[in-house]
């Protein structure tokens, strides 16, 4: 028999008091576990190269945007208001991880470009989290990181499709 997790004794003292499915229990509990562990090894990452998790956020979409974005579509992106977006960036701008830059061909729009300290402290935690990651994963074959990636993708798209 596998050895036992956090899990199994989580069902074991909720057995027969509760009104739920064992298995669905199960699954549900292991990712909810697993997505607070990925939470924990993120926060240290970030902890280990000196950066906050919206420094990280917003630095992140603008690395997903090749670098650069309006002020507006970043806020769109971290779901922000424009004055929480501003704030954001006025701090960002400080600390040298990114800058405002007019428009050349339209002088009233401001991009947001990260700087290559920017570019470099965001390269630094997401070293550090794919180590993290891929260690998690690593007990797993080939083949089963293939299943698991299909089956996770099965209930993904179950649950989008029905929002």
């Amino acid at each position: 028999m596998d050895a036992a997790d956090s899990v199994d004794r989580h069902l074991e003292r909720w057995r027969g008091k509760a009104p739920f499915d064992e298995r669905v229990e199960a699954i549900v509990t292991r990712m909810q576990v697993l997505v607070k562990h990925l939470r924990h090894t993120k926060e240290a990452a970030l902890a280990q190269v000196g950066m906050q998790d919206f420094e990280f956020e917003t630095l992140h979409r603008l690395v997903s945007r090749s670098g650069t974005a309006t002020p507006s579509e970043l806020a769109a992106d971290l779901l922000l208001s424009p004055a929480g977006m501003t704030g954001r960036l006025d701090t960002l701008e400080r600390s040298g991880l990114v800058r405002r830059v007019r428009a050349t061909d339209d002088r009233r729009r401001v991009d947001v470009e990260i700087t290559p300290q920017g570019h470099d402290l965001w390269m630094d935690a997401m070293k550090i989290r794919g180590v993290v990651e891929a260690d998690m994963v690593a007990v797993l074959g080939p083949e089963d990181q293939e299943v698991l990636d299909a089956l996770l993708k099965r209930l993904l798209i179950n649950v989008e499709s029905s929002r």
